[in-house]
């Protein structure tokens, strides 16, 4: 297979494959509870793969995987408490702010290598992502590249089994399968219990549906997002020659100063950074291992 990973290119490579199509894709997500039946790096292991799949179907370089997100504070704390219970989470989690602020530096290597289209793609769910297109777009007016972010979700138009409507899960029937499909050595359904376990140090954040997955559609929701993410990059391409931008380089202390100026004072707002953010969800009890980072201020 064409190598399309940026870390494992050498230089004549990388200056063919950017000549050839502009595009870089950012992979994000963390490694955390995902049942008994996937390895815990499942949601970035899933977002590199379909990011691989579509630079090698359409063109493009896919940058270094991100193995740390946003957990374990505000919301997430609260999901934890209720999913695992006071287990050990296994989670490469950081704090929203440094997250973002590590994405802000992800545009800036877009902007200084010269692509034209820019997709970031998060394996990991929550509100996140709705945060993630809400830097992108304080970013946007700074930088050449054309900026899109996404759950990985999004591109699963036609849903699991052709419903239209699944979208995605969590550690269930459909992000069970896209790992079986892509990496099937990190996929064990014969880990999946015959009935879902009562206590949530058991379940390890396991899908109810997890039974349900499949291999074969798998690969089939495979070739759904590599499809959309490849007319998405083509739109952006198209954004790009239509606007025909062009941005002085920026400098670390340009993308700083853009953070002080245009993102900090917004950070209380980010989904994310919300204490409650499912309906009907509760904090974590008073003493639980989650509790301290609950109310974590921010410190962006």
């Amino acid at each position: 297979m064409r190598e399309v990973r940026w870390e494992q290119m050498f230089r004549d490579e990388l200056e063919s494959a950017i000549r050839e199509c502009p595009v870089v894709y950012f992979a994000y997500g963390l490694c955390e509870p995902h049942g008994p039946q996937n390895a815990v790096g499942l949601d970035i292991l899933k977002a590199h793969g379909i990011c691989c799949a579509a630079a090698r179907a359409h063109g493009g370089i896919v940058a270094p995987p991100d193995f740390w997100h946003v957990h374990e504070h505000a919301g997430e704390a609260a999901w934890f408490a209720g999913v695992i219970g006071e287990a050990r989470s296994w989670c490469t989690a950081v704090p929203a702010w440094h997250h973002f602020k590590s994405v802000a530096y992800h545009i800036r290597a877009a902007h200084q290598n010269g692509f034209h289209a820019a997709l970031f793609v998060t394996g990991h769910y929550g509100p996140n992502w709705r945060d993630l297109n809400t830097l992108l777009a304080i970013y946007q007016p700074h930088v050449a590249p054309r900026l899109y972010g996404l759950p990985d979700f999004e591109a699963n138009t036609p849903g699991f089994d052709g419903d239209g409507c699944s979208g995605g899960d969590h550690a269930g029937k459909v992000e069970t399968s896209l790992l079986w499909a892509l990496l099937p050595e990190c996929v064990d359904v014969s880990r999946i219990p015959p009935e879902l376990p009562a206590s949530p140090e058991e379940r390890f954040a396991q899908g109810a549906n997890a039974s349900e997955a499949s291999r074969r559609i798998g690969l089939r929701m495979v070739d759904d997002e590599v499809r959309y993410l490849g007319s998405k990059a083509g739109e952006l391409l198209a954004d790009y020659e239509a606007a025909a931008p062009h941005r002085p380089e920026l400098t670390f202390e340009d993308i700083e100063r853009i953070w002080d100026e245009e993102v900090r004072s917004r950070l209380p707002d980010f989904e994310c950074c919300q204490k409650l953010y499912h309906q009907g969800q509760q904090p974590p009890p008073e003493g639980s291992r989650w509790r301290p980072h609950w109310d974590l201020p921010i410190r962006g």
